[in-house]
């Protein structure tokens, strides 16, 4: 084995047994695709490498040779690799895609080995994206708008640049990386689906500087409405302070702090038809009945301060939305825990609820690891200790099982 390969699945199994094409085409931030095919293969999937010309001037194919430890494909021999590359691939990402790539891939000119090979992977009806990278008015131009609106009606998914300056900008590896994992995965399965998920604790004020909370990072939730918005739908997060080592990918969020900001915004948006929600959010129980307007002087007073329970959400949205609950309980059994959660499901009139033990340090508020319980009204199902990501993907597999099982999608 090359040495390079011992980095499969270091980082997550959730591409093991897969193997993706990687396309690198003339872009200056072609160099980027170095560390995305390292992301790709930590995440347990082998990667394959074909380059365009222009792009093997720019950079060494060894560079990719080294990376993932397997030969890099420039041109096309008798051994018609654009049809054996498409037929041994289960996807193909394009990372950097130039104008020139772009165009020619949506008018079919197989004037080279890369174009040709996308081809035989849209014949076969394989999952491809493409990544644009290059200056900005190139990308605003009517040809390349046009081009790309006619690769996504091929079903190519356009993961979209960033926008700085005057660039189309190479955009974060992590979210490329996971947006093609799902694509890989599940495709846009949840298009159509209007979801809202809260995320993070809440912060309940004594005076301006101290407050209740907990210690929760909001990186459930991320995972969650991340997850979702790659698959297609349409997302909206609130969440409180964050501290999640996951990044938040979200087109549409709002930051809140107490819990009844977060009640409120939840509300608006079930209203607005997100009737989907996800309340992977850890908001406070209690809060200061008195909120002092300044701060408290700690050398003259030791306050008296009296709490009260924060209203729940999920009473405001409860029949207006399908509700998804998360039990965070110390337990000393499964079974302690499944009841627990069980009586929360009842209680709050979720239709689902996902239980996991916090007595364990593994797992749980701010750890990138979860091991969980996902009760329905039709069974209980647990999922083993994983990251948060992968966690995600199942409890919305779970979610899109139980919509269709009541007809609602």
């Amino acid at each position: 084995m090359h040495p390079s390969k011992k980095i499969m699945g270091t980082s997550t199994n959730e591409l093991t047994g897969k193997s993706i094409l990687l396309g690198v085409t003339g872009s200056v931030s072609l160099y980027k695709s170095i560390d995305l095919a390292r992301t790709l293969m930590r995440k347990g999937s082998e990667v394959n490498v074909i380059m365009s010309q222009e792009a093997s001037r720019l950079i060494s194919p060894e560079m990719f040779n080294w990376a993932t430890g397997n030969p890099v494909i420039t041109e096309l021999s008798g051994e018609l690799e654009h049809v054996t590359l498409a037929e041994e691939n289960d996807g193909f990402l394009i990372a950097p895609a130039t104008a020139n790539t772009i165009v020619k891939l949506a008018n079919g000119i197989a004037d080279s080995p890369l174009i040709s090979t996308a081809l035989n992977f849209m014949g076969l009806d394989k999952p491809v994206s493409i990544v644009p990278a290059m200056h900005l008015p190139m990308y605003l131009s009517p040809q390349i708008k046009k081009a790309i609106d006619a690769l996504k009606g091929m079903s190519v998914n356009v993961i979209e640049p960033d926008i700085v300056n005057d660039l189309a900008h190479y955009p974060d590896i992590d979210l490329i990386a996971w947006d093609f994992t799902t694509q890989l995965l599940r495709g846009e399965d949840l298009k159509g689906i209007k979801i809202t998920v809260t995320a993070g604790p809440t912060r309940e004020h004594m005076d301006p500087v101290r407050f209740i909370s907990n210690p929760s990072s909001g990186t459930m939730g991320v995972a969650i409405a991340n997850e979702a918005q790659f698959r297609g739908a349409d997302v909206y997060l609130v969440h409180g302070p964050l501290s999640s080592k996951v990044k938040n990918f979200v087109k549409k969020s709002v930051e809140v702090e107490s819990v009844t900001e977060m009640g409120k915004t939840v509300e608006s948006l079930v209203e607005k038809g997100y009737k989907v929600v996800v309340m992977a959010a850890a908001p406070a129980d209690f809060r200061f009945k008195d909120i002092r307007e300044k701060k408290i002087d700690s050398h003259n007073e030791v306050p008296l301060m009296e709490l009260e329970r924060t209203p729940k959400i999920s009473s405001t949205i409860r029949g207006k939305a399908y509700l998804i609950g998360f039990s965070a309980e110390t337990a000393s059994t499964e079974e302690e825990l499944i009841e627990k959660a069980k009586i929360k499901k009842e209680r709050h009139g979720f239709n689902i609820i996902v239980a996991n033990n916090v007595a364990r340090k593994d797992i749980g508020f701010s750890s990138e690891y979860n091991e969980v319980i996902i009760i329905t009204d039709r069974y209980v199902k647990k999922i083993d200790k994983a990251s948060k990501i992968v966690i995600a993907r199942e409890i919305l597999d779970t979610v899109k099982e139980e919509l269709k099982n009541r007809d609602l999608i």
